[in-house]
């Protein structure tokens, strides 16, 4: 099973910048998840799809759908039970 990461961010995003660093940590641990950046004002039309309305926003999803969706920065501990329950 495919287990994605959606990082929803932008340039100016000040929290989008703390967040990163838990998103790269995370990767290097789970070796077999995707991430897939979205820059919210160069893809408008990705964000709205996800209904992303504020930033950073970071969405789990596996091959059956969305798993969990975290609106804020957001701490390693909760995104990883969003990946273990993802099938990671």
């Amino acid at each position: 099973m495919t287990v994605r990461l959606l990082d929803f961010y932008a340039d100016w995003c000040g929290p989008c910048d703390a967040q990163e660093p838990i998103l790269e940590e995370l990767l290097a641990d789970y070796e077999g998840v995707e991430l897939t950046k979205i820059d919210v004002d160069q893809d408008q039309d990705t964000a709205n799809e996800y209904q992303v309305q504020s930033l950073p926003t970071v969405v789990v999803e596996n091959d059956d759908g969305i798993v969990d969706r975290f609106v804020g920065v957001t701490q390693r501990p909760d995104i990883e039970d969003a990946l273990e329950r993802a099938g990671v």
